[in-house]
Order: structure tokens, then C-alpha cells, then sequence
């Protein structure tokens, strides 16, 4: 079982104020944490937001839904994870998640999760070798690694990214992949651009209306979902 924390904020310079951008009647995060609440190993999931001005609506929109949220730095988004472990007390295993990925397929997460734990790797992922779409990436490790990546970690990609510190020192940190058979790694099913988002749109008016749990299978079975980037 594992603790989600879902980074996000509304300053992205492609698209400004995404995760709150309206999605069949809901802000785009209200609907992908309607999708993380479907996974079997998540038992928590907090939202880690920054303390900029930028943020504040965000902020509040999740305490009005009910949701854990810790406030920290905008740019060093691994010393925002790293508060929100100390902070809300979250022990155990971790799962990083991205707030534009309104795509996400809870039954990807409950399978790198169980990879992670089966295995005894410190880090488990799918977007290293990247075989899912663009936009369900997950990625798990402990709170102890991580806070260990936060005292040691100098380079600012690192700080930027959150868990390269993890992947690229495999001497110190054992690392696992999940990958599927097919080769899916050339599709956006992420939101970074109008484009993207309008893509987005178009499955969930397709989809939502009749089957608000829809699947990846059922993406997949959309006769535009497969154009590549």
C-alpha cells in the first residue's frame, strides 16, 4: 500500500493554470483524482502545490474538495515532496504522480506499486523505458530514499525533477522497470500544450458521459487516440 503525492501547480509556461481548466463541468485535477481513488494500493493521496501567490486558487479548490495539501517551493520541486513527507508524516512507500495527467490509469499505478514491492527495488517506474503513453507515468519509492535525496541532492535537475538523484545513482538506489508488450511510447495522453488538452476533451465527451470509469482499453479503442506526437 503506498501514499500518492500529486505535484502540481498553475504557472506552466505552455499552459497556463491547466490543472483547473474545466473538464466535462469539473477542474481537470478534480478529475484525475476521481481516477487515482480507483487504485487498490493507494491509501493516501496528498496534493503538493507551491507557496507562490500563483497557487493560492489552486490551494484553496483543494481544501474545498477535502484534499491533503502541502504548500512548498515552486522550483525546487524535490524539496516540495521532501515537506510534504516530513510534514504530514508519510512513512513507507511513495507513488510521484504529475496533476496533468487526467488520463491516468489507476491499474498501471496498482502494478508498479506491486513491482516495487515484489521486487525490493528502492525505485520502480514506467517511464524510463518508456513503453506506456506519454501521460501515465508513475513513479514509486520510499519516503526514506527520497528524503535522502533531498539532504544530498545539489544539481538543480535534480531538485527540478525529484527523482533522477534516485535513478541515476543505480549503485546506491536497486531501480525496476514496468513495461507492457506493445510499444505505446510515441502517444500524448499528458496535457502540455491546447492541443493536448484538446485531445483530452474529445475522450472524456466521448467517454465520461456513459462510463465515468472508463479504462485505458476503452481510450485505446477511440478511433483518435492513436495519432502519435
Amino acid at each position: 500500500m503506498a501514499t500518492a503525492i500529486l505535484q502540481a501547480r498553475m504557472s506552466s509556461s505552455r499552459l497556463p493554470g491547466k490543472v483547473m481548466k474545466t473538464l466535462v463541468g469539473k477542474p481537470m485535477i478534480e478529475r484525475q483524482i476521481e481516477r487515482l481513488r480507483r487504485g487498490a494500493t493507494l491509501t493516501r493521496l496528498i496534493v503538493a502545490t507551491s507557496e507562490d501567490a500563483s497557487d493560492d486558487a489552486l490551494a484553496a479548490f483543494l481544501g474545498e474538495i477535502g484534499l491533503a495539501t502541502f504548500r512548498g517551493p515552486l522550483a525546487d520541486v524535490l524539496g516540495r515532496y521532501v515537506g510534504a513527507i516530513e510534514t504530514l508524516g508519510v512513512t513507507g512507500t511513495v507513488v510521484r504522480l504529475t496533476a496533468d495527467c487526467p488520463l491516468a490509469d489507476p491499474s498501471v499505478i496498482d502494478d508498479c506499486v506491486r513491482l516495487h514491492a515484489e521486487s525490493g527495488a528502492e525505485y520502480a517506474s514506467n517511464s524510463l523505458r518508456r513503453t506506456y503513453p506519454r501521460g501515465l507515468d508513475v513513479e514509486v519509492f520510499g519516503a526514506d530514499q527520497l528524503l535522502t535525496a533531498g539532504r544530498e541532492a545539489v544539481d538543480p535537475y535534480d531538485r527540478e525533477h525529484v527523482t533522477p538523484f534516485l535513478y541515476r545513482n543505480p549503485d546506491r538506489f536497486s531501480c525496476v522497470q514496468l513495461v507492457q508488450a506493445r510499444d505505446e511510447s510515441g502517444l500524448r495522453w499528458t496535457v502540455d500544450t491546447p492541443e493536448d488538452f484538446a485531445f483530452v476533451e474529445r475522450v472524456y465527451a466521448a467517454l465520461y458521459p456513459t462510463k465515468p470509469d472508463f479504462t485505458s482499453e476503452d481510450v485505446r479503442a477511440l478511433p483518435f487516440s492513436h495519432v502519435e506526437a
